[in-house]
């Protein structure tokens, strides 16, 4: 798969983040079987680019153990708010609901990784 492909998440590649919202963020994220991480992003934000492409190379290797979402911060005020988002990208991690560690801007793909890995195997 090419790399504008995989940055803008031009597959549907299982792992790849999925859109959540406002209205579903409890049902998808916070009652999720597994653990969850949201990328809290904007359309216009260059660097969220860059994590959304990431997320859509390393989300295949972690399918079945963490749920990967994305939200459009401009799109989902209400959870953005909630969650004190105040600089994108932001990625939360959940773990039975509650929020277990977070990202501001942009991580390297290899520390990124081992963040995930932490997630999943805690």
């Amino acid at each position: 798969m090419g790399f504008f492909r995989r940055l803008f998440g031009g597959s549907d590649t299982p792992g790849k983040p999925i859109p959540t919202t406002d209205d579903a963020f409890e049902s998808e994220v916070l009652k999720s079987d597994l653990p969850a991480v949201v990328d809290f992003w904007s359309p216009t934000c260059a660097p969220c680019q860059v994590m959304g492409g990431l997320l859509n190379e390393l989300g295949p290797d972690f399918t079945g153990r963490i749920r990967l979402f994305k939200m459009n911060v401009e799109q989902c005020p209400l959870t953005a708010e909630q969650y004190r988002i105040r600089g994108v990208p932001t990625l939360i991690f959940f773990r039975k609901g509650k929020e277990v560690d977070r990202i501001v801007g942009l991580l390297p793909l290899h520390p990124l990784r081992q963040r995930l890995e932490q997630l999943a195997t805690s």
